[in-house]
C-alpha cells in the first residue's frame, strides 16, 4: 500500500471501540484505510487529525449536502448533535448505544460511492497540511468545529475525567480546555464529549 491508496470493505466484523467501549458496525457503513508517508519537512503528525475531519466533513457534505454538519475535536463528525463519524461512517445505519447518540444518514449514499469523495478530499486535505502554515489548518477545523465556550468532558488516561469549556486548538491540533476551576490544560489525547 502506498499513500494515496485506500482500502475500502464492506463490512468489518471486529474491532476496538475506545475507552473498553464495544466495538459496533454495520454492513452498509464506510469502512476505510489509507496511509500517510511522513516525510521530514511534514508538519507535527498529530495535527493531521486536523485535515483528517475535515476531509471527512467535505466528504459528507459533497456526498449528501445540506447536512447540518460539525466536527468535535479531533475529528469526530457531528450530525444535528450525534456522532456520524470518526473512525467509522455510519452511512447506512448507526448503532444503538447506551451511553451516547449515534447518527446516520439514511443510506443516501454506498460505500463504494463515498469512497472516492473521501480519497480526493483527503488528498487535497493532505496536500494542503504539507503546504500551508499550521495556524491555517486550525482556523478551517474551528471554522466547522463546535464554538468556543461549548461545555466538554474529557476522558483521559485511566479512570480521569476532566469537565470544562472549549478555548479552542493549538496550532498542531491540541485541544485547549478551560477547566470548570479556571485552570488551563492542553490536551493532546482523549475520548471527549459535548455537554
Amino acid at each position: 500500500m502506498h499513500e494515496g491508496d485506500w482500502l475500502v470493505a464492506l463490512e468489518q466484523d471486529a474491532g476496538r471501540g475506545r475507552q473498553g467501549r464495544e466495538w459496533v458496525s454495520a454492513r452498509g457503513n464506510f469502512f476505510g484505510s489509507t496511509l500517510v508517508e511522513l516525510r521530514a519537512d511534514d508538519p507535527p503528525a498529530q495535527s493531521l487529525s486536523l485535515a483528517a475531519g475535515l476531509a471527512l466533513v467535505e466528504a459528507v457534505d459533497a456526498a449528501v449536502p445540506a447536512q447540518s454538519l460539525m466536527l468535535k475535536w479531533p475529528n469526530d463528525a457531528m450530525l444535528m448533535g450525534s456522532k456520524v463519524a470518526g473512525i467509522l461512517l455510519d452511512l447506512a445505519k448507526a448503532p444503538k448505544l447506551t451511553d451516547r447518540s449515534a447518527a446516520d444518514l439514511g443510506g443516501v449514499v454506498a460505500p463504494e460511492a463515498f469512497a472516492p469523495l473521501l480519497a480526493a478530499s483527503f488528498g487535497r486535505l493532505l496536500a494542503q497540511w504539507r503546504a500551508t502554515e499550521p495556524a491555517l489548518l486550525a482556523q478551517a477545523w474551528l471554522a466547522r468545529a463546535h464554538p468556543p465556550g461549548t461545555r466538554l468532558s474529557v476522558h483521559s488516561c485511566g479512570d480521569e475525567i476532566v469537565t470544562g469549556r472549549f478555548e479552542g486548538i493549538e496550532v498542531d491540533g491540541a485541544l485547549i480546555l478551560r477547566r470548570d476551576d479556571g485552570g488551563i490544560d492542553i490536551v493532546r489525547a482523549g475520548d471527549v464529549s459535548l455537554g
